[in-house]
């Protein structure tokens, strides 16, 4: 794995070419295998996979000294490096057991938060609360039952082992037909200072093929930080190694100059094809197969707040919506929102939908509109931002901001497994959902929108 100070070199063209590619698919079979025990499921047994459930250490970073963000931001990233590295020898049938894999685990992760504990206490006060959170424990689920399961199970392990030989999901019970399920939405009432205009940007559904493994917000400066792929609309530039300066620098595929920096996970068929980062970091090297799809459209729009006035967001603003590690985290911080064309009034939160033929899949993404009127980020990249109240009320001490809301859409076949790139422990659940933001318009653009919304306009 590259670690912080191994500044991967920009792509260069012959290798967007290839990361383009991948919208295309390739040939193939790629690999779930179950590394499964029966359980039961009603009358029907039901294969089960383990997977590493681990403390999530940087959520309960609340204060990091600046001068300690570089360190603790790469003992972060070792966090998830050994976590995953652990996963995969599970998965791969490498592991001697499950005490003597989970005792590595503990030992690795110790050293590592000591030295992030180390790092914090030579610049202010050394933290308690992440001494205790070295120890993870197995968790179980469905096993995977896609493409890919059923590929391995006929026999292809090797084409499988080429893929990466991961298993991880989805399982079927991730899935549950849209038809089903009854409307779920509530909007609230609008007071009579709302702020009912939008602004939108036009950037595009990746057309330029701008995907890494990055996650420049959460492990800046790490290859690889996301163990995932994400697709990028705005700022051509983002990857690891940006920074404020490198964005505000940087072109847009935005239509009205907005550099802002849009990503999320890519979305995949479980198709058994392998597509051309199967032996990549992001890609099988992490679990991550499939043919990867391209958005029908994206929908990119900030609204305002149904019982006041909204203020600018400063420039350079960080927000991640929901929690890429959720299935183990808990749903404290998960955001996914998936549905179906002419089925939106029906939101689900950790299940994938099957919608009907001419129906396509949509994910949503509606972020954090309060601020704390003081930072553009924070050390769990959560606290200076939060969720308003039920009645669209922010809490004391916070003030509204212009809402991110966006929409992406999909054409899947009616039954076809699809599923998120994720960590490799998280087994690819709907729930683990999540788009990261950074705010990169000018202080003109940002006044114009802001001044959209409260006026009631509809701009772009």
């Amino acid at each position: 794995m590259s670690k912080k100070g191994h500044k991967r070199p920009r792509l260069s063209n012959k290798l967007l070419g290839v990361i383009s590619a991948l919208v295309l698919g390739g040939g193939g079979v790629a690999v779930v295998a179950g590394n499964a025990s029966a359980g039961q499921d009603g009358n029907r047994a039901t294969e089960m996979t383990s997977t590493i459930d681990c403390p999530d250490v940087g959520e309960k970073l609340t204060a990091v000294p600046e001068q300690a963000k570089p360190e603790v931001d790469e003992n972060l990233a070792k966090l998830d490096d050994q976590v995953a590295d652990a996963y995969k020898r599970l998965a791969a049938g490498q592991a001697k057991g499950d005490a003597a894999l989970l005792g590595d685990l503990k030992q690795q992760r110790d050293k590592t938060i000591a030295g992030m504990a180390d790092a914090i206490g030579r610049a202010g006060e050394r933290p308690k609360e992440i001494q205790s959170l070295s120890a993870c424990t197995m968790k179980k689920a469905p096993a995977a039952d896609d493409a890919a399961a059923a590929a391995a199970s006929k026999g292809e392990q090797g084409v499988a082992a080429q893929a990466g030989g991961q298993k991880g999901g989805p399982s079927k019970s991730d899935f549950v037909n849209i038809t089903k399920v009854k409307p779920n939405v509530r909007n609230p009432a609008q007071a009579g200072n709302a702020s009912k205009g939008s602004f939108a940007s036009q950037c595009g559904r990746n057309e330029n093929g701008h995907f890494n493994p990055d996650n420049v917000i959460v492990a800046p400066g790490v290859s690889n930080g996301a163990h995932h792929m994400h697709d990028y609309v705005g700022n051509n530039s983002t990857d690891a190694f940006s920074t404020n300066d490198s964005l505000a620098k940087s072109g847009t595929t935005c239509g009205n100059g907005d550099q802002s920096s849009y990503y999320w996970p890519v979305l995949r068929l479980r198709d058994g094809k392998v597509e051309r980062d199967a032996k990549a970091p992001g890609g099988g090297q992490d679990g991550n197969v499939g043919t990867i799809l391209q958005p029908k459209q994206v929908s990119i729009t900030f609204k305002g707040s149904p019982v006041s006035k909204v203020t600018a967001m400063p420039r350079f603003m960080r927000i991640i919506t929901g929690d890429a590690k959720a299935f183990t985290n808990g749903n404290a911080n998960a955001n996914a929102s998936w549905s179906c064309t002419g089925f939106e009034n029906r939101q689900l939160k950790d299940k994938y939908p099957v919608c009907p033929k001419g129906s396509d899949v949509v994910r949503s993404f509606t972020f954090q509109s309060c601020w704390d009127g003081k930072n553009i980020d924070s050390a769990n990249h959560r606290t200076h931002v939060a969720f308003p109240d039920k009645n669209g009320r922010c809490q004391k001490g916070f003030k509204a901001i212009p809402q991110l809301v966006m929409r992406l859409t999909y054409g899947v076949a009616p039954g076809a497994r699809f599923a998120v790139d994720s960590f490799p422990e998280q087994l690819h659940k709907p729930v683990t959902d999540h788009d990261d933001f950074i705010n990169v318009m000018s202080n003109g653009l940002m006044n114009k929108a802001v001044g959209c919304i409260n006026e009631g306009r509809t701009c772009r």
